[in-house]
């Protein structure tokens, strides 16, 4: 097979590869407030923590603490994800993040309080993040159902501007809550067939008087202060961030391309080889012409 005819099958494979049979690969998961995923995955510090060994031993994937997401959802969520399983995605390489416990690594928080949400991404992607908190009669003995949550979702947010590798979704906390909650966040993607899900358990604290600093996020995370967001503000000011939707969508396209890259280095290489290491036809000339001298040398 010649040459041209290698690399023109090659390309045509390529070009005939579907973009939508690549996985999608737009991941992410909040890490302020902290997910249960986040938490319990490799950069969450909480992986030795019961509630994520328990996790880990009834099936958490928190390696892949980016990853609980759901195809073709389509807006129906409460249809495709059962009562029990929100925390998962239905999904079972997850079902440890269901777990009914009350000592799931938490972010106190500062009830009514403005909030910069940080939804950490691994590939950034557009899409639409819808925020639900649970009533105030929740229970966190308890299996998490759709009827625990709020109807209506206290903060939505379409294309979030990313900062520091997260998205950033200023908002307000809900104001008629105490104590130990989960806020319930669903990112649907605009740009893939996938919808995320995350469960992140916070406490509610009342605001302290003269408390106008914001504490890291690493410090709120199961610890004392109040969430306050002056410093995040300060921060957006300076920074704007970069607009979802002008990141250029090449998250399902390179897989494929470095793919044929290779492949054509590997045919081209091959090729190359077999040329240099096959004789010359019985009865033909070689020849090579000397630039300097000018002539040919025939042998």
């Amino acid at each position: 097979m010649s040459v041209r005819r290698v690399l023109a099958a090659v390309l045509v494979a390529v070009a005939a590869a579907p973009l939508g049979a690549a996985p999608a690969w737009a991941h992410g998961a909040p890490t302020d407030p902290i997910s249960r995923a986040a938490a319990c995955g490799p950069e969450g510090r909480h992986a030795a923590s019961a509630a994520c060994r328990a996790a880990v031993a009834a099936g958490a994937a928190v390696r892949e603490w980016d990853n609980v997401r759901v195809a073709a959802v389509n807006g129906r969520d409460r249809e495709r994800i059962p009562d029990g399983e929100l925390c998962s995605g239905g999904l079972s390489a997850y079902r440890g993040l269901d777990l009914p416990r009350t000592d799931w690594p938490s972010t106190e928080v500062t009830t009514g309080a403005a909030f910069t949400f940080r939804y950490r991404t691994t590939i950034e992607h557009r899409g639409t993040f819808r925020l639900y908190v649970t009533k105030s009669d929740y229970d966190p003995r308890k299996p998490l159902t759709w009827s625990d949550l709020e109807s209506r979702p206290f903060l939505t947010r379409t294309d979030p501007p990313v900062r520091g590798g997260a998205y950033q979704l200023a908002g307000r906390l809900p104001a008629d809550r105490s104590g130990r909650h989960l806020i319930y966040t669903i990112w649907q993607n605009s740009n893939t067939p996938d919808t995320y899900y995350s469960c992140s358990d916070v406490v509610f604290r009342t605001a302290r008087s003269g408390a106008t600093k914001a504490a890291p996020a690493a410090a709120r995370t199961a610890a004392s202060q109040p969430a306050a967001t002056d410093a995040a503000a300060v921060a957006a000011a300076a920074d704007p961030g970069v607009p979802v939707a002008s990141v250029t969508d090449l998250g399902a396209r390179w897989p494929v391309l470095a793919g044929a890259a290779v492949v054509l280095v590997l045919v081209l290489v091959g090729l190359g080889r077999r040329r240099r290491g096959a004789a010359a036809p019985v009865g033909r000339q070689c020849e090579v012409r000397n630039h300097r001298a000018g002539r040919r040398r025939i042998w």
